[in-house]
């Protein structure tokens, strides 16, 4: 099959199972690295692989437009499908756009009242039911715990796993943030951090020791920033 094919390349998939399945219902996972090293580019990859095996994906964008969202969407799948020498791309690229839907916020006008207003508009109308909800470009420099407890009930609410890319500061770590990272990765299940070694990006699972095998053999290919396994 055409989707098998992709879900079994996936690195992340083994054994029947993968990093989208150790997020529970109601729980949060990040991704975190500095800028331009490949958040967005990680967390499209674990939409993709959710769209594939007919999980439903919102997609929350805030600062890029649903325009570049859908590029980054389209460019990895073309990249993806490449790698497996996929047949018919353009019509399972079809098949699977209905597992997807993107939202644009502005920043200063995101909150969760209004998150769950629209929510509601596509669940109630039956336009869309989401699974997993990815928010792109969340602030974490001062991160409100009122907010995140409100996102917390929200997703126990409508049984959603919460992918979150979080936005980490030249040269920053857990040991020199002042707290900053700490606090933020009390937030998580699952805590991702991309980090740039040579002409390689590492994935290190800063949070979860169930992905703690990860952190030796997948990579994010600076090339065409897809995850690959590197054994």
């Amino acid at each position: 099959m055409r989707t098998q094919d992709l879900i079994l390349g996936n690195p992340f998939y083994t054994g029947g199972s993968d990093v989208n399945e150790i997020v529970p219902e109601g729980g949060f996972g990040a991704v975190l690295s500095r800028a331009g090293v490949g958040k967005t580019a990680f967390v499209v990859q674990l939409a993709l692989n959710s769209m594939l095996r007919g999980k439903n994906v919102l997609h929350i964008s805030l600062g890029d437009s649903i325009e570049k969202v859908s590029l980054w969407y389209h460019e990895q799948f073309q990249r993806l499908s490449g790698e497996c020498s996929i047949e018919e791309r353009p019509k399972l690229w079809e098949e699977i756009l209905p597992h997807r839907f993107i939202m644009t916020f502005k920043i200063s006008k995101f909150n969760v009242p209004v998150l769950e207003e629209r929510l509601t508009d596509l669940t109630a109308q039956n336009i869309f039911h989401p699974s997993i909800i990815i928010i792109d470009g969340f602030s974490f420099d001062n991160p409100e715990k009122q907010e995140f407890s409100e996102l917390k009930a929200l997703a126990c609410k409508y049984k959603l796993q919460l992918w979150f890319t979080v936005h980490t500061h030249p040269d920053e770590t857990i040991e020199n943030s002042s707290g900053r990272l700490l606090q933020v990765l009390e937030l998580f299940d699952v805590a991702l951090e991309l980090k740039p070694h040579g002409a390689e990006v590492h994935i290190i699972a800063l949070k979860n020791p169930g992905l703690r095998a990860i952190d030796t053999k997948l990579r994010l290919d600076p090339s065409t920033m897809l995850i690959k396994n590197f054994e």
